[in-house]
């Protein structure tokens, strides 16, 4: 892996019904773990919405009677995603301090420089989710990897919860991926990747690898370029 590693922190993986502690406490220590072993060694965070944000999406159709299908009614939900997931972002960059001096990003195209050790970044816009985000860091300084945590252990070839039958997949081609996940954004949509990431992921030539958050052990052997559990999608 390269000098910059991009994670992209899934929100069911920061927050499942609240904060998750333990989690967190582990995840930090590993981080750290990993950018004393190398002073070269850099990390950009692209924290997702979890709990908070299906939470606000959802009181928000309740009220509207179960609305948000008009183009208005999808952008406010993201928003409302969008601030959920700038709540986590300034939480894990107050954990990082005072390897992390930069404010939380919340516009992936607006950073020229990384300063410090470790940066953070929340949600951007409507119309995609912080996959996207996270792809667009990755361009932009050159990671050649983006590890995206999340609440499953391996892409599937289908929904597992609505098809028994799903196999998990340890490589996919971007285009298999894209046939997965489809093409266009939903608010809230439970898929593997954000399809907006995933056909700029495809175009740029970017390795993803998609693991299970909450094992510690195995993202140490992620970023140790050590065999993992979990799926890689594009370059292997």
């Amino acid at each position: 892996m390269g000098s910059v590693q991009v994670i992209s922190l899934g929100g069911s993986i920061i927050a499942p019904d609240r904060v998750d502690v333990a989690f967190l406490r582990s995840f930090r220590k590993i981080l750290l773990e990993f950018l004393e072993a190398d002073g070269e060694r850099r990390v950009i965070l692209v924290c997702g919405g979890g709990a908070p944000a299906r939470e606000y999406q959802s009181a928000y159709r309740a009220v509207l009677s179960e609305g948000g299908r008009s183009e208005a009614e999808r952008q406010a939900q993201d928003w409302l995603g969008i601030a959920a997931t700038r709540l986590n972002a300034e939480l894990l960059r107050f954990l990082f301090l005072p390897l992390c001096p930069e404010r939380v990003v919340s516009d992936p195209t607006s950073l020229a420089v990384f300063p410090g050790r470790v940066l953070v970044a929340s949600g951007w816009k409507p119309g995609c989710s912080t996959d996207y985000d996270a792809v667009l860091l990755a361009e932009r300084f050159r990671a050649d990897t983006l590890i995206n945590l999340t609440n499953i252990a391996r892409v599937y070839s289908a929904d597992p919860k609505t098809h028994p039958e799903a196999r998990p997949l340890e490589h996919l081609s971007w285009a298999e991926l894209q046939a997965l996940v489809g093409r266009t954004w939903v608010p809230g949509a439970n898929v593997p990747f954000d399809p907006v990431a995933t056909e700029h992921a495809a175009r740029i030539g970017l390795r993803l690898v998609v693991a299970a958050g909450r094992n510690i052990e195995n993202l140490k052997k992620i970023l140790n370029g050590e065999p993992f559990e979990g799926s890689t999608i594009g370059p292997e």
